[in-house]
């Protein structure tokens, strides 16, 4: 549910995970009269929904950081709280939010959203939204491969049919590729990010799950998941792609098949010199989570 235009490119030829092009999509149609309803205009292009986006460029500064801990998240709070423009739009976002997670429960008639995005700021301020009951979904996964993607999104972090990557537009996405060096680093601050913003929350708010096991046991895995946010267990279909789907974000999401398939290979691409320098730069907190 991270709704920008800035992360789904052009608006205009973006395609819903359901194959139509975004503009053209009836799920997003009615959601965006759910949120005309419950008295939110609502643009697909300016979701309005992310909390750095703020008028003040003094609060986007003070925003820009990730998730530091408790005493310099506590600073922070400090700082933004000079901010006139941070005072009147925190709660516009924080409603903003809460809107579209209704909107959606009433249009689908699920239990629970969830929202993918992979931003501690973010989790830190939904989690302080007074409208709202958030849980939290850790997903691990061997930083090796996470590294890879980073390295080379298109080939693995997209839709294996090249024609339907980058938001379904085509592309190569060389523009976002990173060194091995800069990816290790990108993965190591993501993981701190995580440590921090989870620092502090009840264990009976958040869980942790590897990716790696969910894949090589995916009922077992889910099961556990459904018990953990309190919806009925056991509701999950396997053949996913035949149930309608809305969904944006990775573009694996453009996929045809239902196949969980468990991703290593980064086992044949990387280099000897591509695993030393992740080692060198990450190693430490990958092993910490169990990967040799």
């Amino acid at each position: 549910m991270k709704l920008s235009s800035g992360a789904m490119g052009d608006l205009g030829r973006y395609r819903c995970s359901c194959g139509n092009l975004i503009g053209e999509c009836d799920f997003w149609r009615e959601v965006k009269k759910g949120m005309a309803r419950r008295g939110c205009e609502f643009d697909l292009a300016c979701a309005g929904t992310d909390y750095r986006n703020i008028e003040s460029p003094y609060a986007r500064r003070v925003l820009g950081p990730m998730h530091r801990g408790r005493f310099l998240e506590y600073l922070r709070d400090l700082a933004l709280g000079l901010s006139p423009f941070w005072r009147r739009q925190l709660p516009e976002i924080h409603e903003r939010n809460r809107a579209l997670a209704a909107s959606i429960l009433d249009l689908t008639g699920a239990q629970v959203v969830v929202d993918s995005s992979k931003i501690g700021l973010r989790l830190k301020y939904l989690l302080k939204n007074p409208r709202l009951c958030v849980k939290v979904i850790r997903v691990i996964r061997d930083g090796r491969a996470v590294a890879l993607t980073y390295m080379d999104p298109a080939r693995f972090a997209d839709a294996e049919d090249p024609k339907r990557r980058a938001g379904g537009m085509g592309g190569n996405r060389d523009q976002e590729r990173l060194s091995m060096a800069r990816a290790a680093y990108e993965w190591r601050r993501c993981m701190e990010e995580a440590e921090q913003a989870l620092c502090g929350l009840d264990r009976s708010e958040w869980t942790e799950v590897h990716y790696e096991d969910y894949c090589r046991h995916p009922d077992a895995t889910l099961m556990r998941l459904h018990e953990f946010l309190g919806v009925e267990a056991g509701r999950h279909v396997r053949e996913f792609r035949s149930v309608e789907q809305h969904v944006v974000g990775n573009g694996m999401r453009l996929d045809t098949t239902s196949e969980i398939r468990l991703d290593e290979r980064w086992r044949d691409v990387l280099s000897r010199e591509d695993l030393d320098t992740f080692n060198r730069v990450a190693g430490k907190i990958n092993r910490r989570h169990g990967y040799v």
